[in-house]
């Protein structure tokens, strides 16, 4: 790709950034952040490419627009940062009494011993980290709960299946009900403001 050409590029991904996604309409925006979007994942997938050879330049042209587009599209308001930082910590402030209970007595027939929190601690680290490198979506609180079920199994002090009926319906329904409220939530404020 030529210098110019790519200079143009970061041109119009600078000009889009600073003066389109200011005065376009939302449907616009929406669709011009996606093909943005796009743009920015198919300059990453290009430079690992094989098959493709660039030359020095291109690449650190290349490197420089990809910048710019994410730049553009990969942020998050500190409003909503703000906002999820508060829910989080309030959610722990009313809710962690029943959750510590939940996960450490009620899963089991017998309290947690040491051993058991260490191993379920341990395997819930790996999956996590796991889950992270792979670039996976998992909840924290389900690997934990899943990984204290399998220390009470493994050490054949048995399950409290009601417990874990509970927690199974929690995981099945999470996903349909955050769907739900987070639609209507998106429908009342794009009506409401």
């Amino acid at each position: 790709m030529p210098a110019d050409q790519t200079t143009q590029f970061a041109a119009v991904a600078h000009a889009t950034r600073e003066s389109l996604l200011r005065s376009a309409p939302g449907a616009v925006v929406a669709n011009v952040r996606n093909d943005m979007y796009l743009a920015s994942e198919a300059i990453r997938f290009l430079a690992k490419s094989d098959q493709v050879k660039l030359d020095a330049q291109t690449r650190d042209h290349l490197a420089s627009f990809k910048t710019l587009i994410d730049a553009a599209t990969m942020f998050i308001p500190v409003w909503i940062k703000v906002a999820v930082a508060i829910a989080l910590g309030l959610g722990t402030m009313v809710g962690w009494k029943r959750i510590v209970v939940t996960v450490g007595e009620k899963i089991g027939k017998t309290h947690l011993t040491y051993a058991q929190g260490a191993s379920a601690e341990l395997v819930a680290m790996a999956t996590i980290g796991a889950a992270d490198m792979f670039g996976l979506p998992v909840s924290t609180t389900h690997v934990l709960s899943s990984g204290v079920a399998g220390t009470m199994a493994a050490s054949r002090s048995g399950l409290q299946m009601a417990t874990i009926r509970n927690l199974l319906m929690a995981w099945v329904l999470t996903l349909p009900a955050a769907i739900l409220l987070s639609g209507s939530l998106y429908w009342l404020f794009t009506h409401v403001f």
